[in-house]
């Protein structure tokens, strides 16, 4: 076996390249308007009523529709996962970790319609796309080499006169749920990471991204997944999500998405309902108010690319996306000139075009709400940057730059999850980081410096999971960046690290008198 390698990036400057990808978005789009069923215990398992899913950037296209099931449907699932539990929680790590490797060598030939998909569905770039179905690959490898490191058991201080072992056990049934905004890599990641220690998983995807996330489930069933072992189900979360997460025979929840949603889930399973004898583990990564903090030593240029790039990629739809920047006065008014030059210079449209930056956010419920928070920060600062919508049949917002915002305001407090930037002044280092730990999140973050003492207070006292240092603060790789945050941000899952698995494990010690 090889040593875990980040699967790379395509180069889009390659002819070749963007033919494929051109090829990829024709091939997707055949199936548009497809009705799809779900996947339960093996069996394909339609409903009456619909879930459709549309194009945000053309709301006249519809990309696919699936049945949107409620809490028979959802029992269904439970009953199957738990009578698959037995003989999938007793196969070998080795086994399990193969099906792993054949679903990341069958998804990397077929890559490019992975991503082709998630520019319909999602409105992700090429570039955004493409990283998102790379990040799939990477978690199905990179935990598949762990789980056969933990199946090792764990070293134990030698005791004369008995042997002792410490094994690593699943838990039991798991509630996958996963977001939109990374429909494929995160859904792929938790689910797979739950899979391969033995668990069985119940995967509700976001009613925003159902197709994504049924052609990974496609692809579970293609290698040989059993049915009960992963099911794939397509409802309402208020109804049949809340259903499982409530169940008492549910072991764990793992979730990505809002700050509300996340909190109501950590509420709802810390119940014990009749017939639950364990504690349920929720792992929930619930976004984050991310700041980068540019000192007066700085290089402006390569902060403000930096910045722009962190806020506007993907239309600032990322937990990880810079949505306050907190500039030390010195250079206050040149940075703020940059960000004022550099928005407008993105280019907005529909991502099939490989030279659009920006793409439309996810629906009209966000769109609402973001133009909103646009307006409020119009009346909470200074705006040298877009302030609208932006042009299309879809939800397209221009990229915005609000600035003279004090700390305290709504749109340096609260998550808008779009294409907007509030940009603080800071008198000093020191007042720059009481501001960018000034809020109850702490997900990630990044600081511009020339200044080696503050980047190394920054490392200790800029709260987040993931800080960059001379750096945009979006980007994390499997492996190398693990990724989980703080206070409301989460439970710290540090997704794409050793220590992910043992969210999904439970450790057994036996002793024996020799």
């Amino acid at each position: 076996m090889e040593e875990f390698r980040n699967e790379p990036f395509t180069d889009f400057s390659v002819a070749e390249n963007r033919g494929a990808f051109e090829n990829a978005l024709t091939k997707v789009a055949e199936d548009f308007g497809k009705r799809h069923t779900c996947w339960i215990a093996g069996d394909d398992i339609g409903g009456e009523a619909d879930l459709v899913s549309r194009d945000p950037g053309d709301t006249d296209r519809i990309v696919g529709v699936y049945p949107k099931l409620g809490e028979d449907e959802a029992e269904r699932a439970m009953q199957a996962a738990l009578g698959a539990y037995p003989d999938w929680s007793a196969r070998t790590a080795e086994e399990r970790a193969g099906y792993l490797f054949e679903a990341s060598r069958r998804m990397r030939e077929r890559k490019h319609e992975f991503s082709a998909l998630m520019v319909f569905e999602v409105g992700k770039t090429w570039a955004e796309a493409d990283a998102d179905t790379a990040e799939a690959i990477d978690f199905m490898e990179f935990y598949a080499r762990e789980a056969l490191r933990y199946a090792k058991g764990s070293d134990l201080t030698p005791l004369a006169g008995e042997k002792n072992e410490m094994r690593y056990i699943p838990l039991g049934v798991g509630v996958v749920i996963p977001p939109w905004n990374f429909p494929l890599a995160i859904l792929a990641g938790m689910a797979t990471a739950a899979l391969v220690t033995g668990n069985t998983v119940i995967v509700k995807p976001s009613s925003d991204s159902p197709v994504i996330g049924g052609k990974f489930a496609e692809l579970m069933r293609e290698v040989g997944v059993p049915g009960g072992a992963f099911n794939y189900l397509t409802a309402s979360g208020a109804v049949a999500g809340e259903y499982l997460v409530k169940h008492p025979k549910t072991r764990f929840v793992a979730f990505t998405g809002s700050k509300a949603v996340g909190l109501g889930i950590v509420s709802k399973a810390g119940a014990t309902p009749e017939g639950q004898i364990w504690i349920k583990r929720v792992i929930a990564e619930m976004g984050g108010k991310d700041g980068i903090y540019v000192d007066g030593d700085a290089d402006v240029d390569v902060a403000v690319q930096g910045t722009l790039a962190s806020a506007f990629s993907y239309a600032g739809q990322k937990c990880s996306a810079c949505s306050r920047v907190i500039v030390h006065e010195k250079i206050y008014d040149d940075f703020v000139a940059g960000l004022a030059q550099g928005a407008p210079k993105l280019n907005v449209g529909h991502p099939t075009d490989p030279d659009v930056f920006v793409g439309p956010v996810s629906s009209e419920s966000a769109y609402n709400k973001i133009l909103e928070y646009i307006e409020i920060g119009k009346g909470e600062g200074r705006l040298v940057a877009g302030g609208g919508k932006a042009p299309g049949n879809g939800y397209y917002i221009q990229p915005t730059v609000i600035a003279d915002i004090s700390p305290d305001a709504r749109i340096a407090q609260e998550e808008i999850f779009g294409p907007v930037l509030a940009v603080i002044k800071a008198g000093s280092y020191e007042e720059g980081r009481t501001i960018f730990n000034g809020t109850i999140y702490g997900l990630t973050g990044a600081i511009y410096s020339n200044t080696r003492a503050h980047l190394d207070d920054a490392k200790q006292n800029f709260h987040v999971g993931n800080l960059y240092l001379n750096r945009k603060c979006t980007g994390a790789l499997v492996g190398s960046q693990p990724f989980g945050g703080f206070n409301m941000s989460g439970t710290d899952s540090k997704a794409g690290s050793r220590d992910y698995l043992l969210l999904f494990l439970q450790g057994k010690t036996i002793s024996e008198k020799v």
